[in-house]
């Protein structure tokens, strides 16, 4: 299981934010890091994610993600507004679905279309809603966990923190957000 910890401005000695995660994805699965700038869509698009496609919203915001590359979603990342999600398998009783939304699917998600942390959860939560979640969560084998509970805990709203700058290349957008 991965393993994911923030400490919050009264822990740190400069007053920061720090987030940290781990990937204990299959051994020799590619995770690449990479940007995405902030686009905007045509209204009626769809977004193809790892096994579906739902609804394109007509503005998404810049993010730095860590992902599988096989894979359409995140395992964590960050948005230009400061919004950080990382993802981690929840282990339950309750049935998988054989077709739905990974949660790293809703990490990325939720990381372009949230502006802050609480707008990002409720995206994940109306997501979820909408298309549920299943699918299988490795390339080359069968493998299937739940994963949605605790990344909804994990999303941070650092611009709450002043100067706070986690990841340079998101945090110094010239897009303004709501804070």
């Amino acid at each position: 299981m991965c393993d994911t910890f923030v400490a919050l401005p009264d822990a740190t000695l400069d007053g920061s934010v720090i987030f940290g995660k781990n990937s204990d994805r299959p051994e020799g699965e590619i995770q690449d890091v990479v940007t995405l700038p902030d686009q905007t869509y045509v209204p009626g698009q769809n977004v193809q994610c790892t096994y579906l496609q739902v609804s394109q919203v007509e503005h998404t915001h810049a993010v730095i993600l860590s992902k599988p590359r096989w894979m359409w979603g995140a395992e964590m990342g960050a948005n230009e507004c400061g919004v950080v999600i990382g993802n981690e398998a929840v282990w339950t009783t309750q049935p998988y679905q054989s077709n739905g939304l990974l949660g790293m699917d809703l990490v990325r998600l939720g990381l372009e279309r949230g502006e802050t942390a609480f707008a990002a959860l409720q995206i994940i939560i109306d997501l979820l809603k909408q298309y549920g979640q299943g699918g299988n969560c490795a390339e080359h084998f069968s493998f299937t966990y739940h994963n949605a509970s605790d990344e909804l805990c994990l999303a941070v709203d650092l611009e709450a923190f002043s100067g706070v700058v986690l990841i340079p290349s998101v945090s110094q957008s010239s897009k303004q957000c709501v804070q």
